[in-house]
C-alpha cells in the first residue's frame, strides 16, 4: 500500500527499497525520484507519513525482521533520520515484527502493532 505526501507517492514493494515516485501533471513518474538505501524483506513495507502540514515530513516504515526495525526517513529525500536499532543496549527494540503493519502517528508518538501488543515511540522526557 503506498502513501501520498506533497505530490509524491512512497511505495515499498516485496524485498525492495522504499521508493518515492513524484507526481507531475497528474501523472506518476515511471522511475523513482528517491529510494532508501536498505530494502524491506517479505512482505515489503506499508509506510505512513507524519508532518506539520506540508513541511517536516517523515516517512515511517516497519521492517519485518527479528528484531523488527522502525526506520524514519526524510520525506523529501528518503534519507534515514532514525531507526529503532540505533539506541544503545537495544533500548528501542520491540521484538519480532508482524506482517502488513502500518505505523500510526498520533500526537507526536508512533504506534506499531506487534504480535503481543503495541510498541510506542516518542521523545524521551
Amino acid at each position: 500500500m503506498p502513501v501520498y505526501f506533497n505530490n509524491t507517492v512512497n511505495y515499498g514493494a516485496l524485498s525492495d527499497a522504499l521508493k518515492a515516485f513524484p507526481i507531475t501533471n497528474a501523472r506518476l513518474a515511471a522511475a523513482p525520484g528517491f529510494q532508501t538505501a536498505n530494502s524491506f524483506p517479505y512482505p515489503g513495507t506499508l509506510p505512513a507519513v507524519s508532518a506539520n502540514g506540508t513541511t517536516n515530513g517523515i516517512v515511517w516504515a516497519v521492517e519485518n525482521s527479528s528484531p523488527a526495525v522502525l526506520p524514519a526517513f526524510d520525506a523529501t529525500s528518503l534519507q534515514e533520520l532514525y531507526n529503532s536499532n540505533q539506541a544503545a543496549n537495544g533500548r528501542d527494540h520491540f521484538g519480532s515484527a508482524n506482517k502488513f503493519i502500518t505505523p500510526m502517528i498520533v500526537n507526536g508518538k508512533v504506534y506499531v502493532g506487534v504480535p503481543n501488543g503495541v510498541a510506542v515511540f516518542g521523545l524521551i522526557q
